[in-house]
């Protein structure tokens, strides 16, 4: 149809060329693609719906959307495109071939004090402007951050992040326990008041700890009782190494303050450590200060196994899908499972075409 004075028209799957699939996520999985006509490389994730519906994950998709869709800042990885076809959503983000800190982790690459003080800093940016934005990430952890070529850290995944408006407080336990603030638990626990912003600092200084020394502050799992962590974080006292800087450990101790009240929770907060005090913030902004670690040039920091499955043991294939959907049209795709549930799928499927916002950012 005709498209509104100076919008753009939409962008869809064929204007990407698919170059090599590098992961999944929470949910969907993630390729390399090239927009054709400006030869940008971009990272698409791509979501199944009728996976989506089954696993009750739209609200997620749809939430994560448009958190995405109004915000832009140099320390997240930012959505470019949103688009849909009959099989999957795709959202098409800024491609970050670093790695994520887990993987990083994982490898032993020891990070230095100075290292993890940038990640400090530049995380503390995003966090900043997020809370600009009435917005609670709630899944800051090392698995999240990605890095780009010149060692830069950028938080992604906004699956399960919440606006709050003004005044409002977020009640629900939601995050990954080893990263989760204590005021999540207690709120949970005692439908007490709720928590806000200072839960992603409380995961900042966990994740900082864990780079520096291998290990978390706290030894949680995810099949830890909510009852025992709230007995925990009153008895237990963190451990810094006595290798560290008296200034970082000040920092993470601010950090990691068990009540949020007393913790450090925005920039102007993390402006005050003294460890920060030569900082200058303007540069980092803009990525003028050089990391300590850079990732390996010639490698993809992924595991290379996405590849073969993607291509070998995926019964939907992505660079299969053009032929897959001409063949759907041409003949009428009845399922045999029973009618009642193929009807609410049906309907759950046309909601999400629907609903489905299109996105595009080019300037």
């Amino acid at each position: 149809g005709p498209y509104l004075t100076g919008a753009k028209p939409p962008v869809n799957f064929d204007h990407f060329q698919i170059l090599r699939a590098i992961g999944k996520g929470s949910f969907g999985k993630v390729c390399i693609v090239q927009k054709r006509d400006t030869e940008k490389m971009y990272a698409m994730k791509y979501m199944n719906k009728q996976q989506c519906i089954e696993r009750d994950e739209v609200r997620n998709v749809f939430r994560e959307l448009e958190i995405l869709q109004e915000i832009e800042h140099v320390f997240l990885v930012n959505l470019w495109y949103s688009f849909q076809d009959e099989e999957d959503m795709f959202m098409v983000v800024d491609l970050l071939l670093g790695g994520d800190l887990r993987y990083h982790l994982q490898q032993n690459v020891q990070f230095t004090e100075e290292t993890v003080r940038l990640y400090i800093c530049e995380m503390a940016l995003a966090l900043d402007y997020l809370r600009s934005q009435h917005i609670i990430h709630r899944d800051v952890k090392p698995d999240n951050i990605l890095l780009d070529e010149q060692g830069h850290a950028h938080l992604t995944d906004f699956n399960i992040a919440t606006i709050i408006r003004d005044g409002e407080r977020a009640t629900a336990l939601a995050g990954t326990k080893p990263y989760m603030a204590p005021e999540i638990f207690h709120s949970f626990l005692n439908g007490g008041t709720g928590y806000s912003f200072e839960v992603d600092w409380w995961s900042l200084g966990i994740m900082a700890y864990e780079l520096l020394r291998g290990w978390r502050p706290y030894d949680i799992h995810s099949n830890n009782p909510v009852e025992s962590l709230v007995q925990l974080f009153s008895t237990v006292s963190v451990q810094y190494s006595s290798t560290w800087s008296k200034e970082m450990v000040a920092l993470l101790r601010k950090l990691l303050t068990v009540n949020p009240e007393h913790r450090f929770s925005c920039l102007a907060d993390i402006q005050t450590s003294a460890y920060l005090s030569g900082v200058v913030w303007s540069d980092v902004g803009e990525k003028r200060v050089e990391p300590g670690f850079v990732p390996n040039k010639g490698r993809l920091h992924c595991d290379p196994t996405f590849e073969l499955e993607e291509m070998i043991l995926e019964s939907r294939p992505l660079h299969k899908k053009k032929k897959r959907l001409a063949k759907n049209k041409s003949r009428d795709n009845s399922k045999d499972s029973s009618q009642s549930e193929n009807d609410y799928l049906q309907e759950c499927l046309e909601a999400i075409q629907q609903d489905f916002v299109i996105f595009n950012r080019e300037k």
